[in-house]
This record gives C-alpha cells, structure tokens and sequence, in this order.
C-alpha cells in the first residue's frame, strides 16, 4: 500500500502528527493507499517555503522562463495520463475515459495556455491630464496563493487554479480534498521535473477544519482560491474579509436545463441525460433541473427515459462503463436522502430512485441514474445542490415562465437553452441569472473560456485571460517629467 507525504519546499516531508489516514477505492471501498494527517505546523512550513521562494528565486525568473515551465508541466501530464488517470479513479471513482480527458485535454492544456499568457502580463501608459507627468500601470503578482480543490474533478480544478497562479508569478500552497488527495501529490514529480524552483508549489493534506483553516488564515497567505460547496465558500470568504485577502470562489449550482416546444430533439435529448449523469452528477454545472415547455414535455421525456435507461452502471475502470459510484460515503448518504425527500414532497419518480444493485454493482456507494418530474421550483431538489444522479423535471408554459423558474434560485452557475429560435435564444441570455449560458449544448468548456457564477455560485472568474487578472495586484506609477 502506497503512502503518500506532504510535500513542501520541493521535498517529501512525514507529518508531525505521525498519522495518515486512508484512502479508499469508491467502487470497492477497498483502501489502496494512505494521506500524511498534516497540522498546522506542515501549513506554516509550506507558506514559508512559499514565501521565501516568492521573494528570492522566483521573482528572478522572467515571465517567458516562467511559461516554457508550465509548457514543459504540459507535455509531461501528457506524458502521464495513465498513471495520472488511473490513480483519479482509485480515488474518487469517475469513470476512467472521462479521468483521462480531464487530465489530457482539460488539465494538460491549462498549463499549455498560460504558459503561453505568462509573458503577455501588459501595463499601459495613461494619457492624464496632468502636465509633465508620465504615469503608468503595470500588474504585479500577490505573492503566496492558497489553492483548495474538490474531490470531484480533482487534477482538472487544480489545473486551472495552478496554472493562472504560476503564470502570473505567484507561489503556490495546495490543499487537496482529503478524500483526493493522491493525483495532486502525484503531479509533484513533474512539478520538479518541469523545472519550477522548490517552494514555488506545496501540497499540505488533512481536513478542512484544521489544515485548510490554518492555510486559509495564514496571515502570508496573500490570496485563496477555493472550489467547493456554498457552505465552505461562505465560511472561507468570512475568513478572509477580516485580513482583506483576495478570494475566488467557485461554488455550487442548480442550473436549468430549458427546452423550448421548437428545440432538435435529438441533439437536446442526449445533452440532456449527459449533462445531468455524467461524472455521477457530481459536477458544479450539472443540469440538474430540467425545464421542459409543457406542449413536448411527455414526448421530451419518453424519449430521455429510452436514452437514460440505456447507460451502463459498473466499473469505472472499464471504457464501456458510463455512470461509476458516488465519490464518497457521505456524499452517496446525501444523494439517498435527497431522494427520499423528493418522495415524500410529492415528486413522481420515473427511473431509480435508490441504491443500484444490478450488473456491475460493487461495494456501497452506486446509486442509480433517477428522474423526478410532477416537481415544482420550491421543493428541495429543485432549489438544493444535490450534487449527484438525480435529475428535476419542471414544465413551464412560455418564455417569461421559463425565465422566472430558472432564475428563482441562490444559485447562478450554468444555464442551458434549447430553442432553433436565434431571437428567444438572445433574449433568454441576456436575461438568465448565470455565469455560463449555452445554447443548443451543454457542458462545452474551455480554458480559454471564463467560467464562474452569480449570486451564490461564487465571486470571481476562472480560466481564460480575465482570469489571471485576479492573480495580480495593479499599480500605478507616476514620474515628474
């Protein structure tokens, strides 16, 4: 059984705690490998490290240094997609070709593209109105960046955040999710490999409530960027407002669906059941309310039934399999109970509704594919994250129903409109209450994209050029002429 350590200061360092705890194969919920327990001491040591790196070495690097790193960080996550794929499935239990896209066409190409931005970072001179004065801007990194990711997509996520932090000249201290913790670590070889100084990237690992508070606090922390749940983004966000730190959030949603009466059937069809049970429903962009115009609303259904029924639960590791097992015991609690919610507030379950015990079934944490329709916005699987397979059916009569459904939400993430009208299809962007819309598709994402979310969806923007703007501080310079 593999055991894993932290790693600071480009070194692999045993917890003072002198304690690891497991973790294990969601499919099986056999223990394949053990987590060093950090403390609070592990998280000082990193941000130091961190820091001393940001001051010294790292400052002293030019940026076009600093993206032929992360071009080379790139070419080996490449290189070891299978191992990095493989041990993403040991961990959190995502069907494998998924993993293997995720790492080789999401995280892969994330390093690639700011690699490329590094050394795009551009000022400007200001034409003020003050005589014989020069004044100009220039962006300047914040220092050390405290990276906290989900156990969903875990090296994806970690992609993103690494990458923009290390492009635009910020160190970096990674808490992974406990239960996802080994890829994370895993990427560490490369990171040296690529050549980046020691101390420019850390991971600390352990829980929440002792290292990523210690590490969210940290008064050397200059900034946190954190992926997860509303409730954690809340609690860290109130953390850092009372040190003034910089803060990207990106956090949960319960993204509509919408399909219009004139919408292609086969193209929204499969989108549809993909974009609610793939990846287990365990994604922040899932569309987990599907509304539906109430003139196709049971054609619409009899035909995403046929599709949903179809997919095939089991292995992970198998290329045939479509739908793995819920990540983690806690989680796979909270997708049962939600289910029985919906039952007892009066919701029709058409397909699933409980734990999966068919071909293919394995361990205790598969739950299958389930659809709810007869539900109304105010239930709680139309208003609450449930972050796993089950699917929310909504009928609305027209565009103005359509629009008040889909906004009547804390959330903001994701929206989606399917409708061969290119007017209603503008109309409805415009006025849908989400950070990402996408018509006639669903779940299209890119690096070069920003993504993140209003209301309490998150704050901030990840991924493309906005995105590394909030990595950098602006400063403007006045010269007397």
């Amino acid at each position: 059984m593999k055991q894993y350590d932290a790693y600071i200061n480009g070194a692999w360092v045993k917890p003072s705690s002198g304690s690891w705890f497991d973790t294990t194969y969601p499919y099986t919920g056999e223990v394949w490998a053990q987590i060093a327990h950090c403390s609070a001491e592990e998280v000082n040591a990193a941000v130091k490290a961190a820091k001393r790196a940001f001051e010294s070495e790292w400052s002293k690097i030019k940026p076009s240094q600093r993206g032929r790193m992360l071009m080379k960080l790139a070419d080996l996550v490449e290189q070891n997609v299978s191992l990095l794929a493989e041990i993403e499935t040991r961990d959190n239990g995502k069907v494998h070709k998924d993993n293997r896209f995720s790492i080789q066409v999401v995280a892969a190409e994330f390093f690639r593209y700011y690699g490329g931005l590094a050394d795009k970072i551009e000022g400007a001179v200001i034409p003020v109105n003050n005589a014989n004065m020069l004044n100009y801007t220039r962006y300047e990194p914040l220092g050390v960046v405290a990276i906290i990711t989900p156990w969903n997509t875990p090296l994806g996520l970690l992609a993103g955040k690494l990458a923009v932090t290390l492009a635009a000249g910020n160190t970096a201290v990674i808490k992974p999710s406990e239960f996802t913790s080994a890829s994370a670590l895993e990427l560490m070889p490369l990171i040296e490999k690529a050549g980046f100084p020691p101390g420019v990237v850390n991971v600390v690992t352990g829980f929440g409530n002792d290292v990523g508070a210690a590490l969210v606090s940290h008064p050397d922390v200059a900034k946190v960027s954190f992926t997860g749940s509303a409730t954690t983004g809340q609690q860290i966000n109130e953390m850092v407002a009372r040190d003034l730190k910089s803060v990207t959030l990106e956090l949960g949603g319960k993204s509509p669906n919408i399909v219009f009466e004139d919408a292609d059937f086969d193209a929204a069809v499969p989108s549809a059941v993909a974009g609610i049970f793939a990846s287990t429903g365990q994604s922040c962009v899932s569309g987990s309310r599907l509304l539906l115009q109430r003139s196709i609303h049971d054609r619409f259904m009899e035909r995403v039934l046929e599709v949903a029924r179809g997919l095939k639960l089991g292995d992970p590791m198998s290329d045939t399999t479509d739908i793995g097992p819920v990540a983690t015991p806690p989680q796979y609690k909270k997708v049962m109970d939600y289910i029985d919610i919906a039952k007892k507030e009066g919701a029709t379950c058409v397909l699933g509704g409980g734990p999966y015990r068919g071909p293919g079934a394995c361990g205790h944490q598969m739950a299958e594919p389930t659809i709810f329709i007869n539900v109304n916005n105010s239930m709680h699987i139309a208003q609450e994250e449930v972050f796993g397979p089950v699917l929310a059916v909504i009928p609305f009569d027209n565009e103005e129903e359509a629009i008040a459904i889909a906004n009547d939400s804390q959330f903001g993430l994701a929206a989606g409109v399917w409708t061969r009208d290119l007017r209603r299809a503008t109309r409805v962007c415009e006025r849908l209450q989400a950070g990402t819309v996408w018509v006639n598709a669903y779940r299209v994402v890119s690096y070069a994209s920003p993504g993140g979310g209003y209301k309490h969806s998150g704050i901030g923007r990840e991924n493309g050029k906005e995105a590394i703007k909030e990595y950098l501080q602006v400063k403007s310079v006045w010269i007397s002429t």
